[in-house]
């Protein structure tokens, strides 16, 4: 099977995603990072009535369009304490505060420093004006607009919205189950006792944590072994599981110790690709196993980390129906170094990020920008994870792309959005 671009492996993966998963009503407090399912409208005018914006005297604009004025005040009207009278009549005043509901008859507000209070009297110095310092009922939103649109990843903003509107649950889609197993005979758990001939997996609690951050729940199968008994056991306990994505780390290669291709075929495979023309990550394999989407990821710990960005996470955000699921991760950034020219697969350069003030060359005037400056790392080994942790971002270099000078315009991947 010859090598395909990584554009068409994304949009393979993503067209192999058959049906979002269910739907499920939480709590506000648990909705941070969740993905919304349905469109939400509010269910009541924010604010509900004509409110104060100040702390002052709630008046008749028309008594104080000559000032001073001498006004006779008859009630306070405070946030969750209305004014308890009927309505204010002609040189009548009702002492009000932030947030609390105008009085019928007063159509502005005067700031309290513009007043002088005495006993039951309050002197308006400053002219008022209709409307003035007072948020007209709705002024916010109405009952009924659609406010929280399906898709959305939700946050603080979208909760406190979705708070005021008078929602004490919203529908999002369940999480998915995303199972990760490692592979390989040479592999130990993070904090087990390390062999002579034997690494931790440390891709293992990494894959997880990014799978979390995207918004699924890990599963976590462990380690298989390399015979076809430990592989079946394990595939069987992620159908068992209910997965939605099953991910393998390691042995999907041409090697004698290669198993992971041979076993998921005895359970039925249906292949869609293996080998992308990409570094790191050549050996990437896609396919589904009935209901459940697989992504074979290489064993390379810096290579799994990349394809989990470029194809497992936007498979999760497929799932949950994000619109953004297929969007263009990259953005513009400056070239910090010298680069050769590159071969045929695409690379995805391990770089640090600055900020420089660089011209805006496209610009007719002498606007300037700050743009990122992506320098990368002079050792780009797939297996070196401390270049990855020293890296902020992924420099992406396309096929063929020819020598490039610093300074010139280059893309990038943030891999904090991510990581």
């Amino acid at each position: 099977m010859s090598l395909i671009s990584v554009e068409d492996a994304l949009s393979r993966v993503l067209a192999s995603v058959d049906k979002p998963v269910g739907i499920e009503h939480v709590p506000l407090a648990a909705c941070a990072g969740r993905t919304l399912a349905e469109d939400v409208d509010a269910r009541r005018d924010q604010p509900p009535f004509p409110a104060s914006a100040m702390d002052g005297y709630a008046v008749r604009s028309a008594d104080c369009a000559e000032v001073p004025a001498t006004l006779r005040v008859i009630g306070t009207s405070a946030a969750g304490n209305r004014f308890s009278g009927t309505t204010i009549g002609v040189m009548e005043a009702v002492r009000i505060f932030t947030g609390a509901p105008v009085p019928d008859g007063a159509d502005a507000v005067v700031l309290q420093e513009d007043t002088e209070r005495s006993g039951d009297h309050v002197v308006v110095k400053e002219a008022a004006r209709s409307s003035r310092h007072i948020r007209a009922a709705g002024l916010d939103f109405r009952a009924g607009d659609v406010l929280l649109q399906a898709g959305l990843r939700l946050d603080s903003r979208h909760i406190a919205l979705a708070a005021a509107m008078g929602h004490g649950a919203l529908p999002v889609h369940r999480k998915p189950r995303v199972a990760i197993l490692a592979t390989g005979d040479e592999l130990v758990r993070a904090g087990d006792p390390v062999g002579s001939d034997q690494i931790t997996a440390s891709s293992l609690p990494a894959t997880m944590l990014m799978v979390e951050k995207a918004g699924a729940e890990a599963i976590d199968l462990g380690i298989a072994r390399d015979t076809l008994e430990s592989l079946d056991d394990r595939i069987r306990a992620a159908e068992d599981a209910g997965a939605d994505i099953l991910v393998t780390l390691g042995g999907a290669s041409v090697g004698e110790h290669d198993l992971v291709q041979k076993a998921l075929s005895r359970h039925g495979m249906d292949l869609g690709f293996w080998r992308v023309a990409l570094r790191p990550g050549k050996p990437l394999m896609h396919g589904r196993l009935g209901s459940i989407l697989l992504l074979g990821l290489p064993g390379n710990p810096v290579s799994s980390l990349v394809c989990a960005v470029l194809f497992l996470i936007p498979a999760i955000r497929a799932l949950l129906c994000d619109q953004k699921a297929a969007e263009d991760p990259t953005e513009d950034a400056i070239l910090g170094a010298d680069l050769p020219p590159n071969r045929e697969r695409q690379d995805y350069m391990r770089a640090s990020l600055s900020l420089q003030d660089v011209p805006l060359s496209l610009a007719k005037g002498p606007e300037r920008l700050m743009l990122p400056v992506a320098t990368p790392h002079l050792l780009q080994d797939s297996s070196m994870l401390s270049i990855l942790e020293r890296s902020d971002a992924l420099l992406v270099r396309p096929p063929h792309a020819p020598a490039a000078m610093a300074g010139e315009p280059c893309r990038i991947i943030r891999l904090e959005r991510f990581c």
